[in-house]
């Protein structure tokens, strides 16, 4: 909360604006400073002064009168404007930053104004993180951005050729945690080896073995992007197990559904993380 006070005072500091569109790295900006990863900047702003911390802790206002202590790698940026620019609305600035987020399947935590000043919470995620961001800004050519990028549990563990092949036995089905995909994307990450690895090993077990290879989001973004999301992921682990590991096609189908069969509440980060799957489902 402290960084809000002393961003206050400063805003009545500097007289400036900014246009709708985001730009890229200003000659103004303070030495070694950076827009953070996930942002870049509205046009016309440069960086001010530029905080990164590996590990910290920040109250993100989730609602009227709560908040929600989030720990990671903290990044602040302050963001003053350039001479001779049209000065932009607090509000403007919030929304741009809202709007870039929803373009990756972020989502709106709570927006809210407090002494003239506008604020968003935003939350990503992104590439095994959970980000979240603050961006506040008034009417006087000033605005801040506070993200906390919180590392999400990586699943290190992955079921072996024989419990696949027993759960399928069993129930007909089976999840396959362990395959990566980076966040709106159906290209699979390297770490997703070891996984393949056992689902081929499973199949060769038992040549007469068919199934559906079934891709699973949870419920950030769009239901039809997600479900286009889910069969172009399915259809990247069919084409990697037979390209790469010369599985018949005619053994696999792969099917998108979306978010359409969760198997846990997906109010929660760890539900959301458990309804991005892939299942294997004998046919």
């Amino acid at each position: 909360m402290r960084h809000r006070v002393v961003i206050g005072l400063l805003f009545f500091l500097c007289l400036i604006q900014l246009p709708t569109a985001f730009a890229a790295k200003d000659s103004k900006d303070s030495p070694g400073s950076k827009d953070p990863d996930l942002f870049s900047r509205m046009t016309g702003f440069h960086i001010y002064q530029s905080e990164v911390k590996e590990f910290d802790r920040y109250e993100f206002q989730v609602a009227p009168g709560k908040t929600q202590k989030v720990e990671g790698r903290s990044t602040l940026v302050v963001y003053y404007a350039n001479e001779g620019i049209t000065l932009p609305s607090g509000l403007q600035i919030t929304r741009n930053y809202m709007n870039a987020a929803k373009l990756v399947g972020g989502e709106v935590v709570y927006e809210f104004e407090d002494g003239g000043t506008e604020y968003c919470i935003i939350r990503v995620i992104k590439d095994d993180k959970e980000v979240w961001a603050e961006v506040s800004g008034a009417n006087n050519g000033m605005y801040n951005v506070h993200i906390i990028e919180k590392q999400l549990m990586k699943q290190d563990v992955v079921a072996n050729a024989d419990a696949l092949s027993g759960s399928i036995k069993e129930t007909g089905r089976v999840a396959v945690y362990g395959i990566y995909f980076d966040t709106g994307k159906a290209d699979l990450k390297p770490e997703s080896e070891p996984a393949l690895a056992e689902i081929v090993k499973m199949l060769k077990a038992d040549p007469n073995l068919k199934i559906f290879v079934v891709g699973h989001t949870d419920t950030m973004g769009q239901f039809a992007s997600n479900v286009k999301l889910s069969q172009d992921r399915a259809a990247s682990v069919v084409n990697a197990l037979v390209s790469k590991h010369l599985i018949s096609a005619a053994r696999l189908t792969p099917f998108g559904a979306g978010p359409t069969s969760p198997v846990a509440s997906n109010k929660t980060d760890e539900g959301k993380a458990k309804n991005r799957r892939v299942e294997l489902v004998s046919q």
